[in-house]
């Protein structure tokens, strides 16, 4: 996926399980900037005390993507942003302001545009040697990233990296049966 000419987007740090919050906040005070702000989340059923709920959680916790036109400065958004409370930084850092390329551009991409603002769970199968195949989903453009699977509580655990720190978020799937298997039985 390449980036469009006419747009960057830049990753920023702020306070962890507080992106929502620091969303409103910006788009109440610099609804110049607010529209461009997202989010990606995850749904994960989360088990307990016997019972399963389901739940939103942060594709990338404590961090808020924006999408600038080319023409916009970084710069002033920072300025208009550092006084939002949980707002931490722009990576690289305040003084290096820089939009996301390459490998981080793709990823960011992968969750804001392709998947959407809410990443639901993959339709997989597992082929003959157990490895997962994922149709469509999430997942999908993944592959080479999930370090394991937890078929009973149906999810993949996947290495996501941001600026060189790796960490593991873990997607929902969703089994089907190929339909030779179907037509099998």
């Amino acid at each position: 996926m390449q980036n469009n000419a006419a747009t960057n987007i830049y990753a920023l740090q702020v306070r962890t399980k507080g992106e929502e919050k620091f969303i409103r906040r910006a788009r109440s005070l610099h609804p110049e900037f607010g529209c461009g702000l997202s989010f990606p989340q995850r749904c994960l059923d989360i088990r307990k005390g016997g019972k399963v709920k389901p739940s939103k959680l942060a594709v990338f916790p404590g961090y808020v993507f924006l999408e600038l036109g080319a023409e916009e400065d970084a710069k002033s958004c920072f300025w208009a942003f550092r006084k939002i409370e949980g707002f931490y930084r722009f990576l690289r850092s305040n003084r290096d302001i820089a939009p996301l390329r390459d490998r981080d551009l793709e990823l960011a991409l992968h969750f804001i545009k392709k998947v959407g603002p809410l990443a639901g769970k993959s339709k997989v199968y597992f082929d003959e040697e157990s490895k997962i195949v994922v149709l469509h989903g999430p997942l999908a453009g993944l592959e080479g990233r999930i370090v394991r699977v937890d078929r009973r509580k149906k999810r993949a655990k996947v290495s996501l990296d941001l600026y060189g720190d790796s960490f593991f978020v873990d997607l929902a799937f969703e089994v089907i049966e190929k339909a030779s298997e179907m037509s099998a039985r």
